[in-house]
């Protein structure tokens, strides 16, 4: 039987670059970077479990708004769905870190609840 300790809290700088970084990347590489720190870090700060489930709940809903969006290009609606998808990531993205960077939570508009 192994026993592992748990792991132990960030400081809360690294909670902040962390939870930056998460919102930051999200821009490029959508869910990803969200997802791989709800998984790694979702036990080491309340701080960062917060923005990482807000960052994921929204970067799933916009990878679903870019999907729908690209089947859509068919009837020419789907372009601006995909465009106004791409905008919004990038806004509220944005907004997410600078509230990161002050230590404030943040809860982005028009996301879907997938991770709570």
């Amino acid at each position: 039987m192994t026993y592992t300790r748990p792991a132990s809290p960030l400081n809360p700088a690294d909670e902040k670059m962390y939870a930056i970084l998460t919102h930051v990347l999200g821009i490029f590489f959508s869910f990803i970077p969200s997802l791989i720190t709800f998984l790694v870090f979702k036990d080491r700060g309340p701080f960062l479990r917060q923005h990482s489930v807000a960052a994921l709940n929204f970067q799933i809903t916009m990878a679903i708004a870019y999907a729908v969006g690209w089947i859509l290009t068919a009837i020419l609606i789907g372009g601006f769905i995909v465009a106004a998808a791409g905008i919004l990531t990038l806004i509220f993205s944005i907004l997410a870190a600078v509230a990161a960077s002050q230590g404030r939570p943040y809860t982005y508009p028009l996301s879907i609840a997938f991770i709570k």
